[in-house]
């Protein structure tokens, strides 16, 4: 019977074309719960730049005490012209993710049939890879500051931190990924420029490794992996990184098989102590936003993401075909992938074809 599992999710529009996609990948998640039989009660929360810009937060005091009761939260995107990135990232998404130990950053990378990557003699298929970022520490510390500001002596200090336990929790989920995947973990350092992290990071990896004796394993300085995720993005499978070249390589990962717009990421506790989030890699799109014509699989294949986090496996699977299958079969393309399409067209799209496999199984 439909709606007989229930799941409390947290929904953060945030700003931009967030506004625009998140509808639709609720839309989609709607049918899958109505094909396999579960039903999701939708709490939506207004914080974005726009709060930010009438109340000086991003979100109020108790924020995370509203999140923490729910079993995800599904996020649009977060960030606006008028308000630094840092302020919006630091007063929303950054404590999120770090309140909630949400350390693993889980962003896949798949060429599928119907995108046209910019790479030649690239066959869809031929990328499929996912990279591993760390989300809670690396270079993305709080610790640092100014000094004589506004004198001809202004400096600014970053501390980057790497811990034993957070190195090592990261590489372990990689391998263990790796595991159901192509059993392939590739590491990504600068150890010939960065004189201490780098190196400890290159010792963690080389220890853990060794617990995984069946998982084959490789590691590139940073620039050099760049060059080989446009020359050969076949070779991989698994990438991990610490929170600042996984950033980077998974802008670059969903460049190379046609639009960041398709690219999802689950920002992951593993251990499920506390909610994990759910978000598309694009951003917020100032640029484009309220046009209707931004690309919404990001966040619908996002949402694809939480449900098989959730345990809800087959209906993960049926979005995610459904995306392919409209990707492949249709003539459904948001400006992004070179059509005039909109948001509400590509979303109605999968949505259909969701529903379309129920029908034809009832």
């Amino acid at each position: 019977m439909p709606g007989t599992r229930n799941y409390k999710i947290a929904v953060i529009p945030g700003d931009g074309i967030g506004l625009e996609v998140v509808p639709q990948g609720i839309r989609v998640l709607e049918a899958a719960g109505k094909r396999f039989g579960f039903s999701c009660t939708w709490r939506n929360f207004d914080w974005s730049c726009e709060i930010y810009r009438r109340t000086g937060r991003m979100m109020p005091e108790d924020g995370l005490d509203h999140l923490r009761p729910c079993d995800a939260i599904f996020l649009g995107a977060v960030g606006h012209p008028d308000v630094p990135d840092h302020i919006s990232l630091w007063g929303l998404l950054i404590p999120i993710r770090r309140r909630f130990r949400q350390y693993a950053n889980l962003r896949p990378v798949l060429l599928l049939e119907g995108l046209d990557s910019p790479l030649k003699n690239i066959r869809p298929g031929q990328i499929d890879m996912v990279i591993v970022r760390e989300n809670n520490e690396g270079e993305y510390s709080e610790i640092g500051g100014r000094l004589y500001a506004g004198t001809d002596d202004e400096l600014a200090m970053q501390q980057s931190i790497f811990t034993r336990r957070g190195v090592d929790r990261i590489l372990r989920y990689a391998f263990r990924l790796a595991r159901t995947r192509k059993s392939h973990v590739t590491s990504a350092t600068k150890s010939n420029g960065i004189l201490h992290t780098m190196p400890y990071w290159d010792e963690r990896f080389h220890v853990v490794a060794r617990e995984f004796p069946d998982v084959r394993t490789d590691q590139y300085h940073i620039d050099i992996l760049t060059a080989h995720f446009v020359r050969h993005p076949e070779w991989f499978d698994v990438v991990v990184g610490s929170n600042l070249f996984g950033d980077i390589l998974s802008d670059l990962g969903p460049a190379v098989v046609g639009s960041i717009g398709i690219a999802p990421s689950a920002n992951l506790n593993p251990e499920r102590e506390f909610p994990s989030m759910f978000e598309p890699v694009h951003g917020s799109a100032p640029d484009i936003a309220g046009q209707g014509i931004a690309n919404p699989i990001g966040q619908i294949w996002s949402g694809a993401m939480m449900l098989r986090h959730l345990g809800e496996e087959d209906a993960a699977t049926a979005v995610e075909q459904a995306i392919a299958k409209v990707l492949a079969s249709s003539n459904v393309r948001t400006p992004d992938l070179g059509g005039k399409s909109t948001t509400s067209d590509m979303g109605g799209a999968i949505e259909r074809e969701v529903l379309a496999a129920h029908q034809q199984s009832a």
